[in-house]
């Protein structure tokens, strides 16, 4: 057989392998990325590339070296969720890089920070003057959560002692054109109340529509395809 023809069958079974084993290791690996997660994502899939294009390498032996480190990420995250001490060598700890207004140099040094590289990422949280800082910590993923001074913090409606009204998520109608029947079942809605609501502004097929999306408070958002105008429509009228 050709060798191209082998890398392509290997690559085609080494990509469900892979697959296979990063969802067995689960969602962490994309929602809370820490190095060791990926320093394991990395070597697996190493391990996958070296199964599709390195012909001279014993295929079983490689999965079998995928799953060990498959297993050994399982284990561990296993382990960090009942034991504080293994998380945090694992996983590292939050580190005060900030503590009212003042810059905690020392603590920069430790996790090899400059200072330069915490006020981007100031900046990135909105925040341009240093005093106006609380607390700022460098979470294990490597993401900076910033706490403002009580005085330099906006204003809400509990502040005020206002009432404030639930505002939920907006549920999806249209989508690139086509109908969600789910959805509008969901809500006890149907075809024929959307086009209703659609004809306020003379729109008549969902075709021409991006995306239509009605909130909680009765609105309907409808953007059209291309770069033409956006709609709110009030459906409680």
């Amino acid at each position: 057989m050709p060798i191209i023809y082998v890398v392509i069958i290997r690559s085609f079974f080494s990509f469900f392998i892979l697959m296979l084993f990063i969802r067995l290791i689960g969602k962490q690996q994309v929602a809370q990325l820490t190095y060791f997660d990926y320093v394991v994502g990395i070597t697996i899939g190493s391990i996958a590339s070296t199964i599709s294009v390195q012909l001279n390498e014993n295929t079983v032996a490689s999965i079998a070296g995928m799953a060990v480190w498959t297993i050994l990420a399982i284990a561990i995250a296993f382990l960090s969720m009942h034991s504080i001490w293994i998380r945090k060598i694992v996983s590292g700890e939050a580190t005060v890089v900030i503590e009212n207004g003042k810059i905690l140099e020392n603590n920069l040094k430790k996790i090899r920070i400059p200072i330069d590289e915490l006020i981007s990422e100031l900046r990135i949280q909105g925040i341009f003057n240093i005093s106006d800082v609380e607390f700022a910590l460098f979470e294990p993923s490597g993401k900076i959560s910033v706490q403002k001074k009580s005085h330099k913090q906006p204003l809400t409606p509990g502040d005020l002692s206002l009432n404030s009204q639930y505002e939920g998520l907006a549920t999806n109608l249209i989508l690139d054109g086509v109908l969600l029947t789910d959805a509008l079942q969901s809500l006890n809605l149907s075809k024929a109340w959307l086009k209703h609501q659609l004809s306020k502004e003379n729109l008549k097929s969902f075709e021409e529509i991006s995306i239509a999306q009605l909130d909680t408070k009765g609105n309907l958002y409808v953007d059209l395809k291309g770069d033409k105008a956006y709609y709110i429509i009030p459906t409680q009228k």
